[in-house]
């Protein structure tokens, strides 16, 4: 079975310790690898550009970041750049490893718009304009005050429309979310979010947000965020099958995609620690829903809104 993965902070790792490598590095040291990717059955997995807060503010640990991605992500053998729906086109038939890049606030940018029409140009597809704080765009899911947009941020999401850049809005505040759906003429794709339905955690999703987001024929990526899924200090697989079907009732079936977290969470889901044991989460997911349905989770639902949505 085919896999997407919408969201993993491997380049975060690599930017912080230059002795780490993608590929035939030490086990344990990176969830993501070259190795995992290919034993999983990944088609694409989305590289976020995540910037610590000690270094964030600034533009070079960003460029640091898209590095990272040339030097160690694109230069294994069977992994493509995937900027465009022609690129996902390729990987499909040729049976590559396709690499998407989004960034994970947009501090960096100081409010610059010359600075996101050129990452663009460097491949970035996808944006969430902040982490939990706020910035010069938005509020984040944990500043207290919880703004939406602010003036530049209106003009960032008009800037992310103008050029086909996805906004992710699993880290906004709600008001931001808001004001994000309310602007915004694309649809929108909460990258590594679940629903607070099931667990009522601040980086969930509400009823109304997901819902929102199904009506514009946006994505809901399902994390394995321990914390986002359960109170429990043992966190199953049953935990996240728990909030696909939640999201499911909700009319998400053909919204829903996986967007595990990997390499940005140091607590985990039992039995699901790295892309290759993948393989446990479809089985769970077979004795409750048909192999289509397991199949669109995993990996369809992602493919067929990227075909539409990249340029």
């Amino acid at each position: 079975m085919k896999v997407v993965d919408f969201h993993c902070d491997v380049l975060c790792k690599l930017l912080e310790d230059e002795q780490l490598t993608f590929q035939g590095g030490k086990p344990g040291t990176l969830d993501v690898t070259y190795e995992r990717l290919q034993a999983s059955g990944t088609v694409l997995q989305t590289f976020a550009i995540y910037i610590p807060r000690a270094v964030s503010g600034r533009l070079e640990p960003i460029l640091e970041s898209i590095d990272r991605f040339h030097e160690q992500v694109l230069t294994c053998d069977n992994m493509a750049w995937v900027r465009s729906a022609s690129d996902l086109e390729h990987c499909l038939e040729t049976g590559k490893i396709g690499a998407l890049l989004s960034l994970e606030g947009v501090d960096g940018l100081q409010g610059n718009m010359s600075m996101l029409r050129t990452l663009h140009r460097l491949g970035v597809r996808a944006a969430g304009m902040t982490w939990n704080n706020a910035n010069w765009a938005a509020d984040g899911v944990m500043e207290p005050r919880g703004g939406g947009l602010t003036g530049l941020g209106r003009q960032f999401v008009d800037e992310c429309d103008k050029w086909g850049i996805l906004l992710d809005v699993s880290h906004l505040s709600e008001q931001a979310f808001w004001d994000t759906a309310e602007r915004t003429k694309r649809p929108i794709i909460a990258s590594h979010s679940n629903a607070k339905g099931v667990y009522d955690h601040p980086r969930n999703l509400s009823d109304e947000q997901i819902k929102r987001i199904i009506a514009k024929d946006g994505m809901l990526g399902i994390t394995f965020v321990p914390y986002f899924l359960s109170e429990s200090e043992r966190v199953t697989i049953d935990d996240v099958v728990r909030h696909i079907e939640y999201m499911c009732e909700l009319g998400g079936e053909r919204s829903i995609m996986l967007g595990s977290d990997f390499d940005g969470i140091d607590a985990y889901v039992e039995g699901l620690t790295h892309p290759g044991e993948l393989v446990n989460l479809k089985e769970t997911l077979l004795k409750r829903y048909t192999e289509q349905q397991t199949e669109r989770f995993f990996s369809g639902n992602a493919i067929d809104f990227l075909l539409k949505q990249l340029p």
